[in-house]
């Protein structure tokens, strides 16, 4: 399907969207489900990228469009107050501590992001900062914080 070239209120061709979408998308996706579970991080990522189709004059303007994306996401899945729920290991992905679901979904959800995205997804502090709208050394702190509690959690020591 193809969006036509409808032109807004400033100019900006509609059709700028679905290129915004494909860079924006997965990884608004992987921190949404990250922050709030599989199920749930998906429909605030649906939800968010609706929410930006609709306003994409405003949003194309704006200098962290995907980062503006992720606090809608957020906004939109709160009042559900919905657990994290992370899916269990498929047989073909390496081992994952059994404990470790529990201990995620424990976090407080701005620890759960930095940590999943950090350590899970390879992403830098500052991309994670850029996303969050925070500063590098706010994820830091979250990031520390959280993998202290995880190791707390799981009875892991540092050598």
């Amino acid at each position: 399907m193809t969006i036509p070239d409808a032109t807004d209120a400033i100019g900006s061709t509609v059709s700028d969207f679905p290129t915004f979408f494909g860079e924006a998308e997965p990884r608004l996706r992987r921190a949404l489900v990250s922050r709030y579970g599989h199920d749930a991080g998906r429909e605030a990522t649906a939800t968010a990228l609706a929410w930006g189709f609709e306003h994409w004059s405003e949003l194309r303007t704006m200098t962290n469009p995907t980062g503006y994306l992720f606090r809608v996401g957020c906004s939109r899945a709160r009042p559900r107050k919905r657990r994290a729920l992370f899916d269990a290991p498929v047989q073909h992905e390496p081992h994952i501590e059994p404990g470790l679901r529990a201990a995620l979904e424990r976090l407080s959800p701005n620890q759960r992001t930095a940590v999943v995205l950090v350590t899970a997804f390879d992403w830098k502090v500052d991309e994670v900062a850029a996303l969050m709208d925070v500063s590098a050394s706010t994820v830091n702190t979250h990031l520390r914080r959280g993998l202290a509690v995880l190791r707390k959690r799981l009875g892991v020591e540092l050598p």
